[in-house]
């Protein structure tokens, strides 16, 4: 795309403040800046146009959970099954580590994001001890991905590096960047971060089969033999990652994903539930929820959607590629987005400025044929990193590292 080309695609859509600084940049900031243009999805813009429509949903009903209970009985057979799937090479893990610690005051990766009171833990650390113990169990290495974004890639993997992995063999872990989205402002105008930089935003975590296809870590899975892959987000310190009665109760019961699931604190718990929506599975969040739906209960008086998700999933690489084609829906988010106004100065605002557009791993659900909820215990598998204090935060991550024995 040349100057001319640009500054036509702007003008059909009203975007011409893109080229407010041209004629101040190098060469090669401008053919970047061109670049960055030529990229653009503009069917971004026009979901503004809908925005605050309610997604049409189909029929939706409860889905019963592998209870914890269920799986006591039955440990010794997913165990076997899910170590001998190790054992052969056959599951991957997939890390998605593509965000920032902002808001816990912290500038980089969230996962250099340091958790120790008395000595060093790293997110990143603890995740790697997590994996580990599996490896020690199945007496193999379990290939590790890690998705990163443009804003945090360096980082991350210089810090891996400084850490020496945290004892993990670098020849087992691969690093792949997640692809971007444009950031506008209120008004549906594209913002610049830099005269010849576009507000660029990791584009949700929907998009982490796509970014790895893309940038061929899939292929370095499929040539080791990999036939899943576990799919984990980077705040749960306490996540168990290629968990072996995960694995093993989703291949015995011959299900082609599954969801580890924690039974909701009460109705109305702000977590999304797992249920069946036109008989395929689905997840329903909290907000889309009738007040029936949140307060129904089973004969036996439990609640009728009972599972909230924590983000760890098993998918078949196969039925990944077979769905890999579908558009997921795009959300749009209201974010604090630093920018550069009219006169070239940086701005970063302290309430929210503008949209982000993400696609979520949550939609992908419904793609596949079936989904397997598997519970766990919340206060041994569950220590999300959201906030600093409060609900999910900082503090309640540290009260639930003491009470499953980990030193920091």
């Amino acid at each position: 795309m040349n100057y001319q080309e640009a500054q036509k695609v702007l003008r059909e859509h009203g975007q011409e403040q893109l080229l407010r600084f041209y004629d101040e940049l190098g060469e090669e900031e401008k053919q970047s800046l061109l670049e960055q243009i030529a990229g653009i999805d503009w069917s971004l813009l026009e979901l503004l146009n809908h925005q605050g429509e309610e997604a049409v949903r189909g029929k939706l009903e409860p889905l019963e959970a592998v209870t914890i209970a269920d799986i006591e009985k039955e440990h010794a057979v997913y165990e076997a099954r899910g170590l001998e799937a190790i054992r052969a090479g056959k599951v991957g893990a997939v890390l998605l580590a593509g965000g920032q610690g902002t808001r816990l005051g912290f500038d980089k990766a969230k996962g250099m994001f340091n958790v120790g009171v008395h000595k060093e833990l790293y997110i990143f650390e603890q995740l790697i001890r997590n994996v580990q113990a599996v490896v020690e169990k199945a007496g193999v290495t379990v290939p590790f991905y890690i998705m990163t974004s443009d804003k945090n890639h360096a980082d991350t993997v210089a810090f891996f590096e400084a850490h020496e992995y945290f004892g993990y063999p670098a020849e087992d872990v691969r690093f792949f960047v997640q692809e971007m989205a444009p950031s506008v402002d209120f008004n549906g105008k594209l913002l610049l971060e830099g005269k010849a930089q576009l507000s660029l935003s990791p584009n949700g975590n929907g998009g982490w089969f796509t970014s790895m296809q893309r940038s061929g870590v899939l292929a370095d899975a499929k040539k080791r033999g990999v036939e899943w892959l576990n799919i984990f987000a980077v705040d749960n310190v306490l996540q168990k990652i290629a968990d072996p009665l995960f694995i093993g109760a989703v291949l015995e019961k011959g299900f082609v994903s599954g969801a580890k699931v924690v039974h909701k604190a009460a109705p109305e718990e702000r977590v999304g539930v797992l249920c069946r929506e036109d008989g395929k599975p689905s997840i329903v969040e909290y907000y889309e929820m009738t007040e029936e739906m949140i307060t129904s209960r089973k004969p036996d008086g439990d609640l009728s959607y009972a599972y909230g998700v924590i983000l760890n999933y098993l998918f078949r690489i196969d039925e990944l590629e077979r769905i890999a084609g579908t558009k997921l829906q795009t959300h749009i988010a209201e974010k604090k987005i630093p920018y550069i106004d009219a006169q070239g100065n940086q701005v970063k605002p302290e309430t929210p400025n503008g949209y982000k557009f993400e696609t979520l791993i949550l939609d992908m659900i419904h793609l596949f044929d079936n989904c397997l909820p598997y519970e766990v215990v919340r206060e041994h598998e569950f220590a999300p990193i959201k906030n600093r204090t409060g609900v999910d935060s900082l503090d309640s991550a540290r009260e639930l590292l003491t009470l499953n024995g980990i030193d920091y």
